[in-house]
């Protein structure tokens, strides 16, 4: 019996939305094997078994999400893959549907048979063209087998997935804004409680809601089991993720690798290492929106307990790398603006909280700021941090609190010297933004 290494990603021999490569590997066999053996209480079971947890951020356990859905008093479900991906350093989701749209066809029909979900839809960042046509043509094809639509394997099971254009913003990603925008209402994220979507979803009704990669996990566990998954990864964090490298590396990309590899590995092994020969700075393990960790945390676990347990997170594993050539004020304005301009500006401390927090950086990064600018970015950070409807304004409050508490002394260099020390000052030019 050949042992199949337990990776998400697959060899396939064509272009990945063709079906027959996929088919050669054990496409849709998963799915097969659900429909034709399986009750959807056997299928929850075995992905609980399995420990998965969603790749998507929050590293919540998906067989226990599936269950929640699938018991739930209200009978009336739905699914949805989201694909709406838009945060700075994340792009697994685009390799993904780049790479494998049948796997994760495969995945969408599993849940959405695991669930009873009445109907299905994949949210896909409008940004993805290329992806979304493949997408389509990977739909065309399952369809054209008989792997999607009605009575598939002369089971009686009726399973249409339709594609949504996103609309592409940062918050709409939020599983709650997006279901808002599905809906043909603004996306901005649902005021709370109900708190999850598994409660009051689509339509007000119970809704199954999980990343891509999650999903893409999916037709591999059905179909080498929830043992084989196990193999790899950490007790608490079983199987691969698909670490998103960017910033100062001399390789970046999508690379999967067991979870609990250290950063360093990801850094040295996976992206070849510092760019120019510079040193590690600092490194967001799952981007801006959590803490950073500096040159001696390096060897950390990147698992979600590990991370977590070290003040900082995994998220969707958008793993940022900065050199020692960087300024951290401006890296933190970088990002800061970044969450100005993507806040949807519903809730009033994220509106005027990110504004506030880039608004006073930016004074620093220019050479204009004071030390009460320092104290006052502190206090701000406190004020807002989980104050807003979704966490956009708490990965805004945590970024600048992170690069404050790691990088004062950068901040006080700028006042003392009235520019960034980073860039010699010029006719014209005395900062580094």
């Amino acid at each position: 019996m050949t042992v199949v290494e337990p990776r998400v990603l697959q060899q396939l021999d064509g272009p990945p939305w063709k079906i027959d490569p996929y088919l050669k590997v054990g496409g849709y066999e998963a799915w097969r094997k659900c429909v034709t053996e399986l009750q959807p209480e056997d299928i929850v079971s075995e992905i609980k078994r399995s420990g998965l947890r969603g790749r998507g951020g929050a590293g919540f356990p998906t067989g226990t999400k599936w269950d929640k859905v699938l018991h739930h008093r209200v009978k009336e479900r739905y699914f949805v893959c989201n694909a709406g991906e838009h945060e700075p350093g994340t792009f697994k989701d685009r390799y993904l549907l780049q790479h494998a749209p049948h796997q994760l066809l495969e995945g969408c029909l599993i849940a959405s048979y695991a669930v009873n979900a009445k109907a299905s839809f994949i949210y896909i960042n409008h940004e993805y063209r290329e992806e979304h046509e493949n997408l389509k043509k990977a739909l065309a094809q399952a369809k054209e087998r008989g792997f999607v639509g009605k009575n598939i394997f002369g089971k009686g099971v009726d399973i249409e997935i339709e594609l949504f254009a996103g609309h592409g913003s940062y918050v709409a990603g939020e599983e709650t804004a997006m279901l808002e925008s599905m809906q043909g209402r603004p996306a901005m994220p649902r005021q709370k409680p109900p708190f999850y979507p598994t409660d009051f979803g689509l339509y007000g009704k119970p809704t199954l809601v999980n990343n891509v990669e999650t999903l893409c996990n999916v037709p591999r566990i059905l179909r080498n089991g929830a043992d084989w998954f196990t193999q790899v990864g950490t007790e608490k964090c079983p199987g691969t993720m698909l670490f998103s490298l960017s910033g100062a590396v001399n390789r970046p990309g999508v690379y999967e690798m067991p979870m609990g590899t250290t950063i360093r590995r990801l850094i040295e092994e996976c992206g070849g290492g510092v760019s120019g020969g510079r040193k590690v700075k600092a490194v967001f393990p799952g981007g801006p929106a959590f803490s950073m960790v500096t040159q001696d945390q390096l060897d950390l676990p990147m698992d979600f307990d590990s991370l977590k347990k070290a003040g900082t997170g995994l998220g969707s594993a958008g793993v940022i790398v900065v050199d020692d050539a960087t300024c951290m004020v401006a890296q933190t304005l970088k990002f800061s603006n970044f969450f100005k301009t993507e806040s949807c500006g519903q809730c009033p401390p994220c509106r005027m909280g990110t504004i506030n927090l880039a608004t006073l950086v930016d004074k620093v990064e220019r050479g204009e700021g004071t030390q009460k600018d320092l104290d006052s970015l502190l206090q701000l950070c406190g004020f807002v941090k989980g104050t807003g409807y979704c966490t956009l304004v708490t990965g805004a409050a945590v970024l600048v609190q992170s690069s404050l508490r790691l990088f004062r002394h950068e901040y006080e260099e700028h006042i003392r010297l009235r520019r960034c020390p980073y860039r010699p000052m010029a006719a014209g030019i005395d900062s580094c933004a």
